[in-house]
């Protein structure tokens, strides 16, 4: 009889186990907030504008410096100067050449005068693998307007 009640402890124990497991497993995950790019509520939302043009990227000249949004410029970070999106709006900013993508906050102004609209952060550049080249042709999804 032993024998019976240590089986039944054992697959309860498993079973709560497998059930806990389950449950926090599927359980979603923290949200991104608009100042962390890296969440997966922006991967899934909807793009409500589409546009495409020539990335290039700013490092070590404006590290520790302001932005427009009053933020310090860290070239660690995920983040873009725009020529005239509102600061905050999310974009997600894909290479053509090699379909490799990130989400940036935008949160600087990029002055106009060239064919590029958008400066994206150091870090930015490195994921979308453009270091070598300097700028790269890319594709600039909005998924949140900022104010």
């Amino acid at each position: 009889m032993s024998g019976i009640i240590s089986v039944r402890k054992i697959s309860t124990s498993l079973i709560f186990s497998v059930l806990a497991f389950l449950f926090f497993s599927c359980s979603p995950g923290r949200y991104a907030s608009d100042k962390d790019t890296r969440g997966s509520r922006y991967e899934r939302s909807e793009i409500l504008e589409t546009a495409t043009t020539i990335a290039s990227y700013y490092a070590d000249e404006f590290h520790g410096r302001k932005t427009a949004s009053g933020e310090i410029y860290n070239m660690y970070d995920l983040t873009a100067a725009h020529v005239s999106y509102p600061l905050g709006t999310i974009v997600r900013v894909t290479n053509l050449r090699n379909n490799k993508s990130v989400i940036l906050r935008i949160n600087d102004r990029k002055p106009p005068g060239n064919n590029r609209e958008i400066d994206i952060s150091f870090k930015a550049a490195q994921e979308l693998d453009m270091i070598e080249d300097g700028i790269a042709e890319v594709r600039i999804d909005v998924i949140k307007w900022g104010d």
